[in-house]
């Protein structure tokens, strides 16, 4: 039994301002409210934190954040297996939900890393740690996304006039998305241009083991996008799986930081979701003006940690 009024419910104001029945829906609406406020917290637990929330709760019935002595508990009321994370300040320490919580990894394909396309070094140089945090996560029970593009003849259809002409190797759309990029080493076919499934497409070097054997495993998931941003879009495959598995917590770290590591962090922030920057598997060939400006605003948005804040944490579970 909950250990609350139904009564009490019909306060529920985002039950009152966005759940609206069909005009055939029967039932009164003070009660239809009620049933859905009553799912909404038999999913989310903490129920007495909503119905009579305090000033240190900070969301709604579907989505809310605690505020604690020493950080943030984003759990949204399943302490069950909770991990917390001593992040640096000035936020402090957040409590996380394993089962609720992803790493997403963004870009670290051929295209972008690989010496022989001119690929990042810097890029390169943040794969050791990568790995790391992709096995702690692992360990830990929290799932791994892989974000990277991976265009279709249709997506070339309805790609707008900017990509083709920001993604041209010589100032032609000759050489621009889906162009053949011919071969390197004298074997290696490199592919259409960020097409999907061909070479230069696939993870760089040691991540793709890392990825074919995570997906293999059921731990890892891959997901094609088609805009810098994974969640670009009034729905993308990535958010559809968070929605469908109740994920709400999601640390990031890619290439390039202030482009589509920026992209898909601010539409996921912009969608409600927790957003934590992990700078230190993070990077980018732009001026390092472009990075501050990501630091800055992803700690405004959320939070931002190395890896090296968070791994023993989770290597404690």
């Amino acid at each position: 039994m909950l250990p609350i009024e139904i009564t009490e419910l019909d306060k529920c104001f985002p039950c009152q301002n966005y759940i609206v029945p069909s005009p055939q829906f029967s039932l009164p609406m003070k009660l239809f409210n009620s049933i859905v406020a009553l799912a909404a917290l038999g999913v989310h637990g903490a129920m007495a934190q909503l119905v009579n929330p305090t000033k240190d709760t900070f969301g709604n019935v579907f989505n809310f954040w605690i505020k604690t002595s020493t950080g943030w508990d984003l759990t949204r009321g399943n302490s069950t297996n909770a991990i917390t994370l001593p992040l640096p300040s000035p936020k402090g320490q957040v409590t996380i939900q394993p089962a609720a919580s992803a790493l997403v990894i963004i870009d670290m394909q051929n295209f972008f890393l690989h010496p022989d396309l001119g690929g990042d070094p810097l890029g390169r140089a943040v794969i050791p740690a990568t790995i790391n945090t992709i096995h702690a996560f692992r360990a830990s029970g929290m799932k791994v996304f892989w974000t990277n593009w991976g265009l279709t003849d249709f997506d070339l259809d309805s790609m707008p006039p900017a990509f083709f002409r920001g993604f041209s190797s010589d100032g032609t759309s000759a050489t621009s998305f889906g162009s053949d990029m011919g071969t390197i080493q004298g074997n290696i076919s490199v592919g259409r241009k960020l097409m999907r499934g061909s070479w230069n497409a696939q993870p760089f070097g040691a991540l793709l083991d890392e990825q074919l054997g995570g997906v293999a495993n059921g731990t890892d998931f891959y997901f094609n996008k088609n805009r810098l941003s994974g969640m670009w879009g009034a729905s993308t495959p990535m958010q559809t799986f968070l929605q469908d598995n109740q994920i709400t917590t999601l640390f990031f770290g890619g290439v390039n930081i202030d482009q589509c590591v920026w992209g898909t962090l601010l539409d996921s922030y912009y969608k409600g979701y927790d957003v934590i920057l992990v700078d230190d598997i993070s990077a980018t060939t732009s001026p390092a003006a472009a990075t501050g400006m990501v630091d800055f605003n992803a700690a405004l948005n959320g939070w931002r940690a190395n890896s090296t804040d968070i791994l023993p944490a989770l290597r404690q579970k």
